[in-house]
């Protein structure tokens, strides 16, 4: 899925969450200019523990992911008050063309102050510009339906196009536990969102066999 964020108007919701991550600056950092520590490391590979279970994320996959080319930039957040860094996201920039928000790292003891969904929130309000803390037209995530509730979100549903996200529940509230077809393969799903064949037939070929 994806928001494009010349249609992002930040909702009641959007400017609370901005308002409760107040005093915490936001800055955009090319990878090559980032210094991954030791420090930092420790700091990725603890959250990873907590958030995704022990080893889910080992050092060396979490060494390999920034490494990746994968990652492009960094979105680094700063607790003004303390000087502290608090979170980092990974990102993948294609020019002005899009960027995709992959992984986030962020202090846990921030979470009354909705740290993580406050970083989401400000790399989708960073709204286009010329400079450096600009963010391309459109913003990719992996889907998840609570992401949907930005402005100017779209999900690609399977067919040749983008829509709006009013279908994206079919997808997230399917029972996954037993699954037995692909989306695209349910009634349901093509009834609502596509009215042509899935298969289509093979291109009628011409030819000619000459004798002799």
């Amino acid at each position: 899925m994806r928001v494009n964020l010349a249609k992002f108007k930040p909702s009641s919701e959007n400017r609370r969450i901005l308002r409760k991550g107040a005093g915490i600056d936001v800055k955009l950092v090319p990878r090559e200019k980032f210094d991954y520590t030791p420090e930092r490391r420790q700091f990725f590979k603890t959250y990873a523990d907590i958030k995704f279970g022990k080893d889910t994320m080992t050092f060396e996959r979490l060494d390999a992911l920034f490494a990746a080319p994968i990652i492009s930039h960094l979105l680094v957040f700063t607790d003004v008050a303390t000087g502290n860094e608090v979170g980092v996201a990974t990102l993948y920039l294609e020019g002005k063309a899009l960027a995709f928000y992959y992984y986030a790292f962020y202090d846990l003891n921030y979470y009354a102050r909705n740290l993580g969904m406050f970083m989401m929130t400000s790399a989708v309000a960073l709204s286009p510009s010329a400079d450096e803390t600009s963010l391309p037209r459109h913003l990719l995530f992996d889907p998840a339906l609570y992401k949907t509730q930005f402005a100017g979100a779209e999900f690609f549903n399977g067919f040749p196009l983008v829509v709006r996200p009013e279908g994206v529940e079919i997808y997230f509230t399917r029972d996954k536990k037993d699954l037995r077809q692909h989306l695209l393969e349910t009634e349901e799903y093509r009834k609502e969102f596509y009215s042509g064949e899935l298969i289509r037939s093979p291109p009628k070929v011409r030819f000619s066999v000459k004798l002799g």
